[in-house]
């Protein structure tokens, strides 16, 4: 690859740059939606929610300081331990690792920006809005108390029959939409947006992570979102997935919420160790030893981590074999993560590493994890988890490797890369003590709550006898646990006396790292956007920082007057176009608001205020998609080095192709837990699948409706080979083609409907029933979405902003049509082909 000219360049190139990034200010500054404002936003609702939690969490040792204690109700202690645990999951650890990713990637990729800024706006203030509203039912006793597990039947409507059940499920599941969002995000950013030259191989550690993360929540999360809507289907319609009466069984929840439930620990604790691979080699001032080995660690343990589900259902009755084989997988994952340890203490043997603060809390979690990690090796030896199941032992077990694997490092992280985004660096006199408390607290915690379990004392009690012997121990944990809030408390006030965000620049590189995103930067990142050749290119390229800030490499102005970044082919990193990216803008902010006030309206029971707020939000999604495709307005432009670009492309090379398969691979996913929803209730149901008295009605009218589904794709096809030649002949028969594809798609959806409606089948009759509806319904949804989508490509149409060049529109519209079929046509062949099959 061509090196640029290395000639200063106008300084009139770098005033225009500044202006194309220029941010509001004042209240103004909630519009943002570039990287460097999003994520430090996103990273303090965290801590927020992590010092929320931490409060409950207090109040919760305070009433298990001594035998008997009356300081806190059984009730108020249930709605606590259920919203300390949901918000330490959901709004405190998975959200905080994401926000890092959304603040360090764009630097340390080289990219201007994440290449879908209004999306990560709207997934941190979706977060926020939805999170703070959740974390106020405690205020009107309207908190979920059934543990942040939920296991039913206890939270179905039998038991749990208020709404507090309800704002878990509905929100939780809105937050988990959020975390998807910024998952998408983080995918195409880490593909797509890598300075050029920096291939896969030169990627660093942080970033493979942050893909393996994301990857992970795009197949892990899927299923915790079905869960939820099965649930909230059983409490809404009484729907009897879970009900053992009815043909459901409650360990379906259980295999769905633990098919995320584990994969999230290894969520949360990936990025936290390539913080330490990022880190390490900074303090020791030696490049990070065994590289591709650590790579494929990240990458192994994100795929074992989705065998490891049944770890936590050894307890429930399940075959030998089964429990052999996630024992096994349970040991198995340890291997990685052993690798990872070995090539830390290598790194770190072969340079002379400074004790600075993030040094300590590295060799803190060093400690922390792997003891936790010796613990989770005994949890899944299977005859030792029957003795220890449920009780403080295996609080004590994921405590450690939670607040070892990920807390950790993130306050290693906060010291680090502070510096990135303040003036001045955090106290390191006061990041000592901070270390020191937070240590010493969560070791006097946690440590006795080892023996507190094997003396038998069960989780999720309020309260235990004086006779039992465990006050002793208890009354140390709480002492522990306001010990850590001590130091959580005296970080705090670090962070007030000497943390003075610049919102672009930071205090340089202290710690004389080698990785890009120390780099002088201002609100667009780096003044130009280098080429890479190594993985520590600080270290390894002289003069990069001064050259890059000279605007001596690509893009050193802005091309176009207006925001843009540089895409790159997925695995080399080579220039493929030039991408145009939106300014601050109020419409992600409120396409937010609206969608959290309908999934909380719908909560308190209110569904036309709920309508309305979601027809708010879908208006302002598409105000805000209406200016993101600009289509061809530029020529092929000179981004320096002799190289010129285009500044749009479609199909498979648009970014916006790629964050549609996404986006399907998350559909796709639901669908499939939805599938295993419908064979796991066969299992249960032996030779009564369907039950007694329902008849399987002829395949005529399934296959009628397979028909019409197959044919509104062509339809579509058809529509996207008319636009293709719309300059000869116009748009009218791709209008026509499209419009004609809707009522196909409605009527196959309804034929396979009143097929079931008529040979009697009803949903809350039997689990039967509610699987089929359940498959049906979330066809429906598609065709409800399709059929906005389709509105929204016409209307594009009619206005002009779609053409045979422009129409990255109508292909994103294909894509979802396309797959929309498939899923259906799969859907009728479970309905109507497998009971056959089976008979």
């Amino acid at each position: 690859m061509k090196l640029p000219n290395p000639l200063p360049r106008p300084a009139d190139e770098l005033d225009r740059l500044e202006a194309a990034w220029q941010q509001p200010t004042g209240w103004r500054i909630i519009s943002a939606v570039n990287n460097t404002y999003i994520g430090l936003f996103y990273i303090g609702t965290a801590v927020l929610f992590l010092i929320l939690a931490g409060i409950l969490a207090l109040l919760m040792r305070t009433q298990l300081a001594v035998p008997e204690n009356d300081f806190l109700d059984q009730g108020t202690y249930n709605q606590f331990f259920t919203m300390h645990g949901t918000m330490m999951m959901f709004l405190f650890a998975v959200p905080v690792v994401e926000a890092m990713g959304v603040y360090l990637l764009p630097n340390m990729v080289g990219a201007r920006d994440l290449p879908f800024p209004r999306l990560s706006a709207y997934a941190y203030w979706a977060y926020a809005v939805g999170g703070i509203v959740f974390f106020c039912s405690l205020f009107f006793e309207l908190a979920p108390d059934g543990g942040w597990f939920m296991y039913p039947p206890l939270t179905s409507y039998m038991y749990s029959p208020g709404i507090n059940a309800d704002f878990w499920l509905l929100g939780i599941g809105f937050i988990e939409i959020s975390a998807i969002a910024g998952a998408i995000e983080i995918v195409v950013g880490i593909l797509r947006t890598r300075a050029p030259g920096m291939s896969l191989d030169k990627l660093p550690v942080y970033g493979w992570a942050m893909l393996v993360f994301a990857g992970m929540i795009v197949f892990g999360f899927p299923a915790v979102i079905a869960c939820t809507m099965l649930l909230e289907l059983e409490r809404a319609f009484h729907w009897p997935f879970f009900i053992a009466e009815q043909g459901g069984d409650p360990l379906l929840w259980q295999h769905l919420f633990w098919f995320f439930g584990h994969p999230e620990v290894y969520i949360i604790f990936l990025p936290g160790a390539a913080m330490v691979s990022m880190i390490v080699p900074a303090m020791a001032q030696v490049p990070l030893a065994g590289y591709r080995w650590i790579v494929l660690a990240l990458v192994a343990t994100g795929f074992l981590s989705f065998g490891l589900w049944v770890h936590h259902m050894f307890t429930t009755g399940l075959p030998q074999l089964s429990l052999s084989f996630f024992s096994a997988a349970s040991m198995a994952v340890a291997v990685p993560s052993g690798i990872q340890v070995f090539a830390w203490i290598a790194t770190l043997g072969r340079g002379r590493p400074k004790l600075h603060t993030p040094m300590l809390f590295i060799l803190g979690f060093l400690f922390i994890f792997v003891l936790g990690g010796l613990t989770g090796v005994m949890v899944a030896i299977v005859p030792f988890d029957w003795q220890v199941h449920d009780t403080y032992f295996v609080v004590a077990h994921f405590h450690y490797v939670l607040i070892g694997g990920m807390v950790f490092p993130l306050f290693a992280a906060f010291y680090y890369w502070a510096p990135t985004a303040s003036d001045t660096q955090l106290s390191e006199r006061l990041g000592r003590w901070v270390f020191g408390l937070m240590f010493v607290g969560f070791n006097l915690a946690f440590f006795p709550m080892h023996i507190t379990g094997l003396l038998g004392m069960p989780r999720r009690v309020y309260t235990y006898p004086a006779e039992m012997g465990w006050d002793t121990l208890n009354m140390l944990s709480t002492a522990g646990a306001y010990v850590l809030g001590a130091g959580i408390l005296l970080f705090l006030i670090d962070l007030m006396l000497n943390f003075r965000p610049t919102g672009a620049g930071g205090s340089g590189n202290p710690w004389k790292a080698g990785t890009l995103e120390w780099l002088p930067s201002g609100l667009y990142q780096t003044r130009s956007i280098p080429i890479i050749t190594s993985r520590e290119p600080i270290w390894e390229q002289p003069n990069l920082a001064e050259d890059v800030e000279s605007g001596r490499y690509f893009l050193p102005g802005t091309a176009t007057g207006q925001r843009e970044t540089i895409i790159t082919s997925a695995v080399d990193a080579r220039p493929q176009y030039l991408l145009m990216m939106p300014g601050p803008s109020w419409t992600a902010m409120l396409a937010a608001v609206g969608t959290a006030a309908f999934f909380m309206l719908l909560t308190v029971k209110l569904p036309i205020p709920a309508v309305i707020c979601g027809v708010f939000a879908v208006a302002m999604v598409v105000a805000w998609l209406w200016s993101t495709d600009p289509g061809p307005a530029f020529p092929p432009q000179d981004v320096g080095g002799g190289i010129t670009l285009p500044v749009y492309v479609t199909g498979s090379t648009s970014h916006s192709w790629w964050a549609m398969v996404v986006l399907l691979l998350v559909d796709g996913s639901i669908f499939a837990s939805l599938i295993f929803a419908y064979f796991f209730l066969w299992t249960v149901n032996p030779g009564t699948w369907p039950p007694e008295g329902v008849e399987l009605s002829s395949l005529l009218w399934p296959a009628a409706a397979a028909a019409l589904f197959a044919a509104s794709s062509a339809a579509i096809a058809y529509a996207s080979r008319a636009l293709a030649a719309a300059e000869r002949r116009g748009q009218w028969p791709m209008r026509i083609a499209l419009t004609l594809g809707v009522p196909l798609m409605i009527a196959a959806l309804a034929i396979a409907l009143y097929d079931q409606w008529q040979a009697g089948l009803r949903p809350s009759e039997h689990a039967y029933g509610a699987a089929i509806y359940v498959l049906l319904g979330y066809q429906g949804f598609h065709v409800a979405v399709l059929l906005l989508m389709a509105g929204y490509t016409l209307a594009r149409s009619v206005c002009g902003l779609l053409d045979p060049v422009r129409r990255a529109t109508f292909d994103n519209t294909m894509l979802l049509w396309h797959y929309m079929v498939g899923q259906g046509l799969v859907a009728l062949a479970v309905i109507h082909l497998f009971p056959r099959l089976v008979e």
